[in-house]
């Protein structure tokens, strides 16, 4: 091949070479940009401090379990009172990883979620720094699609968090081994590890609705602490709405109501309707205020 044929075939070339290095380039600064922000957000003080928090849960529940039964008493099947499986901890520690997730859904993880979620945006513009992100050639649907995506990722480090603490505290506390579920049937540890990790991935997910919500109200103001107080706010509120029984027509449609349908996942065979109704709530959370805070947040003018 001559080199006229030769300068030919790198010319007809470059046009497709250029393409790829340039998405190239923006795959690696996508990657780039959400491992800043997640580096960023766990190496947060206030961060490691909720982090510490959730773990600390299972402690205090396994302890308090273990004096209660200390001397030989036990509040049986359904009694006592208290989270949902927490009679039955103390014939195997496995259930502390379901009672510790039970006992922090509703107030304590969402808590941490709506932190998190409230400070994303609202914090770097109360700080200062929210003009320089957008200097950089991220884009703002880049960028508030990285704050949601750190957010969720903290959704799930929190959950395990919680499992892998009540995991722990469980196996040093009490008898591990075969496991009754709710309909009675007996299954392996093994199986029953399995279904800890399913029930730690749906209470992850429960909570991608309130991650949504907090970054929504994190778009509408420059306060930090505002949006967190709002978000905590709101949810504390619907929490409350949800037990009002003349609102039973409305309580369907709230991000909590479905929340403990993780419960389902330890019956034989596993209840799906609750399960599938609380995912599709919360993708619906996700997709309607997600869209709620890429409109504001577009469309917002940004000073600090």
């Amino acid at each position: 091949m001559s080199r006229a044929e030769r300068s030919a075939l790198q010319g007809r070339g470059e046009p497709r070479d250029r393409p790829q290095t340039a998405r190239a380039r923006r795959t690696a600064f996508r990657a780039t940009l959400l491992r800043n922000e997640l580096l960023t957000t766990f190496r947060r003080w206030r961060t490691l401090a909720l982090l510490a928090v959730l773990a600390a849960v299972p402690v205090l529940v396994g302890i308090a379990v273990k004096i209660e039964t200390s001397g030989g008493s036990s509040a049986g099947p359904g009694g006592g009172g208290g989270p949902a499986f927490i009679s039955q901890i103390t014939n195997n520690g496995l259930f502390l990883v379901f009672t510790a997730l039970a006992a922090t859904l509703p107030f304590f993880l969402p808590m941490a979620i709506g932190v998190v979620a409230g400070d994303a945006i609202a914090g770097e513009a109360n700080s200062g720094t929210l003009r320089y992100l957008l200097v950089a050639p991220a884009g703002r649907s880049r960028l508030l699609l990285t704050k949601y995506a750190t957010v969720v990722v903290f959704c799930l480090a929190a959950t395990l968090v919680v499992a892998v603490s009540a995991l722990t505290v469980g196996a040093l506390l009490f008898p591990l081994g075969d496991l009754t579920t709710i309909s009675g049937t007996r299954i392996s540890f093994a199986e029953g590890l399995g279904r800890a990790l399913l029930i730690a991935l749906a209470v992850a997910a429960s909570l991608i609705g309130v991650a949504a919500l907090g970054l929504f109200v994190s778009t509408m103001t420059g306060s930090g602490i505002a949006a967190m107080a709002t978000t905590v706010g709101l949810l504390i509120t619907v929490q409350i709405l949800d037990q009002i029984p003349q609102l039973h027509v409305l309580q369907p449609y709230f991000f909590s109501h479905y929340w403990l349908s993780f419960a389902d996942l330890m019956r034989e065979p596993v209840y799906w309707d609750d399960l599938t109704k609380n995912l599709g709530l919360q993708a619906l959370y996700a997709a309607v205020f997600g869209s709620a805070a890429w409109a504001r947040f577009t469309s917002k003018d940004v000073t600090a």
